[in-house]
């Protein structure tokens, strides 16, 4: 199997951030938005993996394994949020949203 440089794992893991972040400050849907976190979590993950495979050290996959962990937490209840605002309004802007602040 050709080795392949850590250059080129930390390059990819940061253009992945980079499309996380620009999805998530550009689109105003939150499932989109939600879907841009979610890149950006496993472009972090991406990276600890690239860095536990060239320093042979298995921190990094524990940090991984959190990662996931708190990412699905995450995302489960954003979507159940998301869920009740929709079900209360057809529209689901994020921009709008903010009105519903009591």
């Amino acid at each position: 199997m050709p080795h392949i440089p850590l250059e080129n794992y930390l390059t990819l893991s940061a253009a992945l951030f980079a499309i996380g972040i620009v999805g998530f400050l550009v689109r105003r849907n939150p499932i989109t938005m939600l879907m841009a976190i979610e890149l950006m979590w496993n472009a972090g993950n991406l990276a600890f993996a690239a860095f536990a495979r060239n320093f042979i050290d298995m921190s990094g996959q524990i940090f991984i394994f959190i990662i996931i962990t708190v990412a699905a937490a995450e995302a489960a209840i954003a979507l159940a949020i998301v869920v009740m605002v929709f079900r209360r309004r057809a529209d689901v802007d994020v921009d709008d949203i903010s009105i519903l602040r009591g």
